[in-house]
């Protein structure tokens, strides 16, 4: 009789036919963690190519409606796609993609003539074959003055990403409590189409206040900043540092919501105080 703890010739014949699981060793994990991380980044820059971009606001060029801090989304899908909408603009695409119509009023990111690399935000003020004019502050669309209203002043707290005392001391204000504030001129501008927004004026009779008339050519937009006095924008070649007529092709996409607004009080090594710098009440606005 067969000892039951010895292996029978079948129990070993089945063993043998088991296939022996190899070990992963470091290298096989360590190939399967870079991977990972690629197809990570892919996506990544797949969904930000085609989908949604994130941009941070760097000026105060288009005060009131967006502060230096501000951190918004801007959409690629409504004007479709050109080179500029993937990175480094390496993508081989003449002029635009599923193309979208691009409407007066629209915020948008465009990559800045002058280099074709630098990311401006501005307003959609001019489509091809308008004719664009600044008269003594008002704007005309067409020989057609755009309505403006003087409306309440915009205020805004002074803090690392705002002040206005080196340029604009004199709308520089405190309420007797420590609260120092920079207080402007706010106007609310209506399009003939009915769509408005808000847009400052400091420096009445200012420089780029009266203008020649801009003939917005073919295939291109005339954009302007809304804090009128302190923006490079259409108003200005490129030879003045400025943008000129924007080409199709430079637009990146429309911007759409804030996501994240900080006052720049707080430091990386300063973690305590992060949540004290948030402007809560910004976040997930839509850009006007």
């Amino acid at each position: 009789m067969a000892d039951p703890d010895t292996p029978t010739e079948a129990t070993a014949s089945a063993n043998a036919s088991k296939p022996v699981e190899a070990k992963t060793g470091w290298f096989d994990e360590s190939k399967e963690l870079v991977k990972t991380i690629v197809y990570a980044v892919l996506i990544a820059l797949g969904f930000r190519s085609v989908a949604y971009e994130p941009f941070n606001i760097p000026s105060e060029s288009m005060l009131p409606g967006l502060l230096v801090g501000d951190y918004l989304f801007v959409s690629k899908f409504p004007y479709g796609y050109s080179r500029y909408s993937f990175p480094l603009g390496l993508a081989p695409i003449d002029g635009r993609l599923f193309g979208g119509e691009v409407k007066r009023g629209d915020v948008i990111v465009f990559k800045l003539p002058a280099d074709n690399s630098t990311d401006y935000i501005k307003r959609v003020i001019g489509l091809p074959g308008d004719v664009i004019e600044m008269r003594q502050g008002v704007l005309h669309i067409n020989g057609q003055p755009v309505r403006r209203e003087r409306v309440e002043d915009f205020e805004v707290k002074v803090s690392p990403n705002t002040d206005c005392a080196a340029k604009y001391p004199f709308y520089r204000v405190s309420d007797g409590n420590g609260t120092v504030t920079c207080r402007y001129p706010q106007f609310r501008e209506t399009l003939p189409d009915g769509r408005s927004y808000l847009t400052l004026d400091l420096i009445p009779d200012g420089p780029r206040d009266t203008t020649r008339p801009y003939f917005v050519p073919a295939g291109h937009y005339f954009v302007m900043g809304d804090n009128r006095d302190d923006s490079a924008d259409s108003r200005m070649s490129a030879a003045e540092n400025g943008v000129g007529f924007l080409p199709a092709e430079n637009i990146v996409g429309r911007a759409e919501f804030l996501f994240f607004s900080t006052n720049g009080e707080a430091r990386l090594w300063t973690p305590w105080k992060w949540h004290k710098t948030v402007r809560w009440n910004r976040l997930f606005q839509a850009v006007e």
